[in-house]
């Protein structure tokens, strides 16, 4: 897995990603988030950026991602070049065995083009995570159920392993089996994560790890450093990879980017407050009869999104790439305004002045 190769994105000094979760705002259905999602990814793919990914979410009603496959299964014939991915599946809502199944024929589909990021939360509240789940402790056996997702992938359990003659198809095995060479590819698998947990797993399994800033005041800098001096070379990857996702909104108008960053903050609070991750317009946010503490909190994630006209927000993508030598920075999209997602691809790609477009 040669990862260190990853383009550099126009003139920036990283290669850069995209990441959304495929959600419509309030007054839009899902019919409609979707293709907003299937656009957002060409244009991805267009302008030259890296990855496009999709996370698995449930009742979320601004996140219509339930089953990222099946989206990256549907994008793989409407792009050309960029890697696609799920950022992440949350593991222990299946079994290892069908999403290894799942990823072979993505693979199969788009050889040399499909991520697979694992996270262990599930991308839900704790009701809608028993209906998923059906039971307790599946957090606790997230290692275990990476290594038989590898072991499925790789068809190589070792001698004596319950799931030996356990085999996924598409993988190594059907082509054993059918006389034909050994697939050239695979997925590449990712540890995902906002905790130093996450990062003495990737470490450990000598896997590229994606670190999730979005979702708080995780501490990045003791992640990273725990991921790189505990990192064992693995088959896959000689030394540690790491990838940053930070919420973005560009515009040609900082305010403006401002308000339509200030949409998926109040979906965070609704969150906070127990009720649905939603969508709002930025005129019914800032309409909002909001208490001194839910204020606090709206600014909090406001603020805290890269959110402005393409220069500032690439300042700011560099600050970070240099802060924590990242080698990837994705950006995490999702507002309510139709286009606005695709017009922050497009003005960050004039910006570095990528030279994928067209």
């Amino acid at each position: 897995m040669d990862l260190q190769s990853a383009p550099m994105f126009g003139s920036a000094p990283f290669a850069l990603s995209v990441h959304t979760g495929g959600g419509p705002g309030v007054g839009r259905t899902a019919e409609e988030g979707l293709a907003d999602t299937i656009r957002i990814a060409k244009a991805a793919d267009r302008f030259g950026y890296h990855r496009f990914w999709m996370s698995e979410h449930h009742a979320m009603p601004g996140l219509s991602v339930a089953s990222p496959p099946l989206m990256i299964a549907r994008i793989t014939a409407d792009t050309e070049r960029i890697r696609l991915g799920a950022g992440g599946v949350m593991l222990p809502n299946h079994a290892p065995l069908v999403i290894a199944e799942q990823f072979g024929m993505l693979d199969a589909l788009a050889p040399g083009r499909i991520d697979l990021g694992v996270g262990r939360a599930p991308g839900t509240d704790n009701a809608t995570a028993a209906a998923l789940r059906r039971g307790a402790g599946a957090n606790d056996a997230f290692p275990q159920q990476i290594a038989e997702l590898l072991g499925f992938l790789a068809d190589d359990f070792p001698a004596g392993h319950p799931f030996t003659e356990v085999h996924a198809v598409p993988g190594p095995w059907q082509a054993a089996q059918n006389r034909v060479p050994t697939p050239e590819t695979h997925p590449q698998v990712w540890v995902l994560g906002s905790s130093t947990y996450s990062a003495h797993l990737a470490a450990e399994l000598g896997r590229p790890y994606a670190f999730a800033l979005q979702f708080g005041d995780a501490d990045i800098t003791a992640a990273l450093r725990i991921y790189r001096e505990n990192f064992r070379p693995s088959e896959v990857l000689d030394r540690p990879y790491s990838l940053a996702s930070v919420s973005t909104m560009v515009a040609e108008d900082a305010a403006e980017a401002q308000r339509e960053a200030s949409t998926s903050a109040m979906a965070m609070l609704r969150m906070f407050t127990r009720e649905p991750y939603t969508l709002l317009s930025p005129a019914e946010v800032a309409a909002y009869p909001a208490t001194t503490n839910e204020r606090a909190i709206l600014d909090l994630y406001t603020n805290r999104a890269y959110a402005g006209t393409a220069a500032t927000v690439a300042r700011r993508l560099e600050d970070l790439q240099l802060q924590t030598g990242v080698d990837e920075v994705m950006l995490v999209l999702g507002s309510h305004t139709r286009g606005a997602d695709e017009r922050t691809i497009e003005l960050l790609a004039h910006h570095y002045g990528s030279p994928a477009q067209s």
